[in-house]
């Protein structure tokens, strides 16, 4: 079990000074991890990038919402444990491409696809136990009772979250998945992008038998 636990257990600490509080947006109040520092302990414990661990992009793509757009991309990591090298690890992470500004004009990010990257490099990192007692911490509060209605909520917000909800019943899928999925703490925080991308990718999903 110890050998099991090695990588997580040297890769689970987050030092202070790659640590930052997020103080606004829907994420506000919880930690953001300098990307660079999952570089570097991924260059630690495996080598130099290329040499001891890679990944490979496997597809980028526009989602439209609106009169925004969001830019997704898949990753697969790859990482060298002795001469040995892993399995496919896989990340999906992603930015905003065309942002809707409070003055009703248009920001157009053209990095959106490194950052949809450096998103996805977290996920599958994340997958490995980097960064694990930011997450965990996270954890305690973040999800634990992702359905519930925020203060300020009205009949619309429960409304526009209706079709997610049936269809979180119907696959036999937990609120927990999707707020995880999509970074958020409550189901309400779901932007109309995030919402319709579930929706599209849970028409593919099997109805849950019933027991």
């Amino acid at each position: 079990m110890d050998d099991n636990l090695k990588i997580y257990n040297a890769v689970k600490k987050v030092p202070d000074e790659a640590k930052s509080a997020i103080n606004g947006g829907r994420l506000k109040g919880k930690t953001e991890i300098n990307p660079l520092w999952r570089i570097k302990v991924l260059t630690e414990q495996f080598g130099p990038c290329g040499i001891g661990w890679y990944y490979e992009v496997t597809k980028q793509w526009l989602e439209p919402s609106g009169t925004e757009v969001a830019a997704f991309v898949n990753i697969l990591l790859y990482i060298k444990v002795g001469d040995e090298w892993s399995k496919p690890i896989h990340g999906v992470g992603g930015a905003m491409f065309v942002k809707q500004q409070k003055d009703g004009t248009a920001y157009v990010e053209d990095e959106c696809y490194k950052m949809a990257t450096t998103d996805a490099i977290s996920v599958a990192c994340k997958q490995l136990g980097i960064g694990a007692d930011v997450y965990w911490d996270a954890d305690k509060t973040k999800y634990t009772d992702p359905t519930q209605q925020p203060d300020g909520k009205t009949e619309a917000d429960k409304k526009r979250l209706a079709p997610v909800e049936a269809e979180l019943k119907r696959i036999g899928y937990s609120a927990v998945s999707i707020c995880k999925t999509y970074k958020v703490s409550n189901v309400y925080e779901l932007s109309d992008l995030q919402i319709k991308d579930f929706l599209q990718k849970a028409k593919n999903m099997p109805t849950k038998e019933a027991p």
